[in-house]
């Protein structure tokens, strides 16, 4: 099976004075389409960086991003945005959630961006968001939302445009065990069921448990733990 990305001696080189700090490393691996690779690694490792470059936010200083085969390192300014929305899905630690806009207005965001119509947006918003378990929360604003419940709905609005790839930079990182926990199972659950490629950096030790390969970055470098 082809991967569904893959990063062949990924680098990113930073310059500080006259020297060139390398953030990333000739880091190279891949992710098929079904599996969770997770990367660990202390902080300042390089881990945000290569899901940055990884992607198509941040250019690499060298090396080839392929998706589904195709270099899309390299692609132009006027090209990459279109990547972007129809390839990735993107969730934080942070949520990013707007704070005027109901849970499903912000997962319709996404699909008011692509100009979907508005009865397909609602349609998608509400089937996913119910898959999410939050059917009885749709129309609630994130300040009476719970932690666990807004990583939700951002999860859902990486989803709701049916990206390939879905990009988690510490997913966990403010939510309790139980709430990890569900954001995991959920993570494990859009790849293994709808075959979805899953990238995600975590400090949190149970990601090991859902994840099909593990790379540890330090100092930019990559190496396998488990494959």
């Amino acid at each position: 099976m082809r991967p569904m990305l893959e990063a062949r001696a990924l680098s990113k080189h930073y310059q500080q004075g006259s020297i060139a700090v390398a953030a990333v490393d000739s880091v190279s691996f891949s992710v098929l389409p079904g599996e969770i690779a997770l990367i660990i690694g202390p902080s300042g490792s390089g881990k945000s960086t290569l899901l940055s470059m990884l992607g198509c936010i941040l250019r690499p200083t060298s090396g080839a991003i392929l998706l589904a085969g195709r270099d899309v390192g390299r692609l132009s300014d006027r090209e990459l945005p279109r990547i972007r929305g129809r390839c990735f899905g993107f969730v934080f630690q942070s949520f990013h959630l707007f704070p005027f806009l109901t849970a499903r207005e912000n997962v319709e965001t996404a699909l008011r961006l692509r100009k979907v119509s508005a009865s397909v947006r609602r349609e998608r918003t509400v089937d996913l968001l119910a898959r999410c378990g939050l059917e009885d929360r749709m129309d609630f604003y994130p300040a009476s939302l719970s932690g666990g419940e807004k990583q939700r709905v951002a999860i859902a609005r990486a989803l709701v445009g049916d990206p390939f790839i879905l990009l988690a930079d510490e997913p966990t990182a403010c939510l309790d065990s139980a709430n990890g926990e569900i954001v995991f199972e959920m993570l494990r659950h859009f790849a293994q069921e709808e075959g979805k490629a899953v990238v995600m950096a975590s400090h949190d030790p149970k990601a090991r448990r859902f994840a099909d390969r593990v790379y540890s970055l330090a100092d930019g470098r990559i190496e396998v733990v488990t494959d």
